[in-house]
């Protein structure tokens, strides 16, 4: 899957792979994952994730789980082309 991000600043911290403290480096290991995917399927089989659409959302945005306390929140868009879906990550929340 392709990624792209609507914050320039997650982008940046995935593009600086010199941060590797805590929890950028699940952030980067997430986004590995998330590219080597071929589809949301692969989100669902991997039950750690905790991938789940989030309730009463008119956005259709997802949450996968960085650790217990960060989620990553995206959602799924359909490329022109049909060759591979794109995840837009939106942003990384701490529901706590």
């Amino acid at each position: 899957m392709e990624v792209k991000f609507e914050d320039p600043s997650l982008e940046r911290l995935e593009a600086n792979q010199k941060y590797t403290a805590g929890l950028v480096k699940v952030f980067h290991r997430r986004i590995q994952f998330i590219r080597a995917s071929p589809d949301e399927r692969a989100f669902y089989a991997m039950k750690s994730l905790h991938y789940e659409k989030l309730k009463d959302d008119p956005d259709n945005l997802y949450s996968m789980h960085l650790n217990d306390q960060w989620h990553l929140i995206m959602y799924l868009k359909a490329k022109e082309d049909d060759t591979r879906n794109l995840v837009v990550i939106v942003s990384i929340v701490d529901y706590h």
